[in-house]
């Protein structure tokens, strides 16, 4: 059955498709000058000294977290209202993951019940912007500079997020970045480390190509050399140059995608008191700006005369794509067994994942697909 408004659209146009033929006439279909060109734009973009391009989120939160020293016997604090390879890269590098609840208005991890899991094993501070919603990292860098802790940021949702005036990419040791296909900047898979620590950047370079030495992609052109040296067990986690060349024609009309998502954002808005469920917070002056990755509702108690469930298939009978975001962390049977916790452990998550819902919204979306998606709801309702 196809979907009159599926969850999700891409919007790709001439301007990327001048740029991934260009790398592909070029001769480059690894890492190459398309990826330097990325890095350069995207540290620019965001403002910080070093961006390195990876071949996912996935491997960006691994490197950074291999960076930041943590490894066998310690301990990350981080969300359960996350998709699993936040948990996992925790676990690939020998540590262990410690859950913490979120706060029950922005879904975010709570530096409150953070500070009370702080325990001489812990490593690492691991928030993230859930949704694009702006993380509390002054609250989080507090934490870290108490313990002695380092403090990376998940930000897959919030390239475009800005906390308390400053953009997601900032402040922290280190910034792992998705751009997968449904995200606000999207390249198919991918994803970018940003940090302004020199030494982190060098070292984070040579895991993600081998452990070789630096610029060892070069070895294939004109100024290269064939040496190379490996200096330290690392991955093959480099992104392509046709992956960069869609990621520097997104990042030329990001801004202009990001105005239609807030445009969307604000007539969802309107619309949601009225059908009965609860609208995603709106970050305040002090807290920053919403990068309004995903538009996630709640269902009002007592508000349906049935459950999530059952609204997820009634608008897919309709023709509306939909999604949740997340089925949480300590509900999947291998962390249960891995890390011993169970559903009902953290009551703000549990509470939120029982009656969330993740809505359409991109740029490609047009005002007439979001009629469908709220006449479809109202449908639902009567």
């Amino acid at each position: 059955m196809s979907l009159k408004v599926p969850f999700h659209l891409p919007l790709v146009g001439e301007d990327e498709k001048r740029e991934v033929l260009e790398s592909l006439e070029s001769g480059w279909l690894t890492a190459g000058p398309k990826v330097k060109a990325f890095e350069a734009a995207f540290a620019e973009h965001v403002g910080a000294r070093h961006a390195i391009a990876v071949s996912s989120c996935t491997a960006a939160l691994h490197l950074a977290l291999l960076g930041a020293g943590v490894g066998p016997g310690d301990e990350v604090l981080t969300t359960p209202l996350t998709f699993c390879a936040t948990v996992n890269t925790i676990l690939e590098t020998g540590a262990r993951p410690v859950l913490v609840d979120v706060d029950p208005r922005t879904l975010c991890m709570d530096p409150e019940a953070a500070a009370r899991a702080i325990t001489p094993r812990t490593r690492a501070l691991l928030p993230i912007h859930y949704a694009g919603y702006p993380a509390p990292l002054g609250a989080f860098r507090d934490l870290a500079t108490k313990h002695g802790l380092a403090l990376v940021d998940d930000a897959a949702h919030a390239l475009g997020t800005a906390v308390a005036g400053v953009p997601v990419g900032l402040g922290t040791l280190a910034t792992c970045f998705s751009f997968y296909a449904t995200k606000n900047l999207a390249t198919g898979d991918g994803g970018m480390v940003t940090t302004d620590d020199d030494e982190l950047a060098a070292r984070l370079r040579k895991l993600a190509l081998h452990g070789m030495s630096r610029d060892a992609w070069k070895r294939f052109t004109a100024d290269g050399s064939w040496r190379y040296d490996v200096e330290m067990l690392g991955y093959k986690y480099n992104m392509t140059d046709p992956t960069a060349a869609l990621g520097l024609a997104q990042l030329r009309r990001f801004q202009a995608m990001q105005e239609r998502r807030l445009a969307l954002a604000g007539v969802y808005d309107e619309a949601m008191e009225a059908l009965g469920l609860v609208a995603p917070p709106r970050p305040d002056v002090q807290e920053g700006t919403h990068a309004w990755h995903l538009y996630v509702v709640r269902l009002v108690a007592g508000g349906w005369s049935f459950g999530r469930d059952r609204l997820i298939e009634e608008l897919k009978a309709r023709g509306i794509g939909t999604s949740v975001h997340y089925i949480p962390i300590h509900h999947h049977s291998f962390y249960q067994r891995e890390l011993g916790v169970r559903p009902g452990e953290f009551p703000h998550c549990d509470a939120a994942a029982d009656t969330m819902l993740s809505l359409p919204l991109y740029p490609r979306m047009s005002d007439d697909d979001q009629r469908l998606v709220l006449e479809a709801l109202e449908a639902c309702r009567a």
